[in-house]
């Protein structure tokens, strides 16, 4: 793959440079990582839409629990707890 540049301030610099530096990597794989990051979070957002739109059809949770029986019970827990 073919390296490339591109015009930022110099305080902008300086940020992702110390970033790089904290994270032990090249500016240029810092910035490959914050990419991917970036990919990732858009991806989860995603699916976190098409997953609420999903469970928040009417009906869906109730045939849910009725296929796959719902939740667990709850424990009963008779551990003493801290005031």
């Amino acid at each position: 793959m073919a390296d490339t540049s591109m015009k930022i301030d110099d305080t902008t610099r300086d940020r992702l440079k110390a970033l790089a530096n904290a994270a032990g990597v090249s500016m240029k794989d810092y910035l490959a990582r914050v990419a991917a990051e970036k990919e990732q979070e858009q991806l989860l957002d995603t699916a976190t839409a098409a997953f609420r739109r999903a469970t928040g059809a009417p009906g869906i949770m109730d045939r849910f629990d009725a296929d796959f029986g719902g939740l667990p019970p709850t424990p009963a827990h008779n551990t003493p707890r801290a005031a």
